[in-house]
């Protein structure tokens, strides 16, 4: 049913006009998230993710959201023009089309892992560009999932599955348990060897063969600023770093990361 929009504070709407979207995991039984844009909703639908409703420009009922509208059938859809969009969610909508969503029960750490070779670890990283960041490299270079620990951001936040282009949806994740160095004790449990990538003089460049040759392999990588916590550090089997020119020590973790999965996947 496509719904023109005539009050914008109606709370079937709440989804799109609440900025705080620790609110929106919260909603529910499940909680809910936002994905933005129609390549995106397309991979979160073919993930299996059930839509809640749609909100779309009035033009993309009939151009590039009508698939979509096909795929949600019985689902709300709410539409306007793009000026009542924007005053309704407080942003300009990327290509149009905005679909709520509802959360599916996280797959346990232990689980993943069992099923892995290539895991990346964020330990507390907040920034939500930089986690969709790292799993759209992830997934493209062959990594088989991704961890975080419980300080890190929701990888469900609309702008992490936007940078993300939608991997979030095709990339196994969870979160661990535990903080460090509980958790390395895990992923040793687990038969991973784990290599942190910090500035420290007691490092192995990142293509060295004992990296490459390891049967299952975890690449920890920190917060921004401050990086790895030095007991995560201590508690590794190595700590890897990326040769550097110019006088230049580091990368931000987004880039560290594709440097690092293109260097320790599958086909590299």
């Amino acid at each position: 049913m496509i719904t023109e929009i005539a009050d914008l504070s109606a709370p079937e709407l709440y989804p799109y006009t609440d900025t705080a979207e620790k609110r929106l995991r919260d909603t529910g039984e499940q909680g809910i998230f936002v994905a933005e844009s129609p390549k995106v909703i397309r991979t979160a639908l073919d993930a299996g993710y059930e839509p809640v409703s749609l909100l779309t420009e009035r033009k993309y009922i009939t151009g590039q959201a009508a698939d979509i509208i096909d795929r949600c059938s019985g689902v709300p859809v709410y539409t306007a023009d793009t000026e009542v969009l924007e005053q309704l969610t407080g942003f300009r909508l990327t290509q149009g089309v905005l679909c709520a969503m509802k959360r599916r029960e996280l797959r346990s750490a232990g689980e993943i892992l069992a099923g892995a070779r290539r895991i990346a670890v964020l330990e507390d990283v907040m920034n939500q560009t930089n986690i969709g960041a790292v799993f759209r490299s992830a997934a493209a270079l062959g990594f088989d999932g991704v961890l975080l620990t419980p300080g890190s951001s929701d990888p469900l936040y609309r702008r992490t599955i936007r940078v993300s282009m939608g991997t979030v949806f095709q990339l196994p994740w969870s979160y661990l348990a535990s903080g460090s160095p509980d958790y390395i004790a895990e992923l040793k449990s687990s038969g991973y060897v784990t290599a942190a990538m910090a500035l420290r003089s007691d490092t192995v460049r990142i293509d060295d063969p004992r990296l490459k040759g390891a049967d299952r392999l975890a690449v920890l990588l920190g917060t921004e600023g401050t990086g790895l916590k030095e007991k995560t550090i201590a508690a590794c089997d190595y700590t890897i770093k990326i040769p550097m020119s110019h006088g230049v020590d580091s990368l931000n973790v987004a880039a560290a990361s594709a440097v690092a999965f293109w260097a320790l996947g599958p086909n590299s």
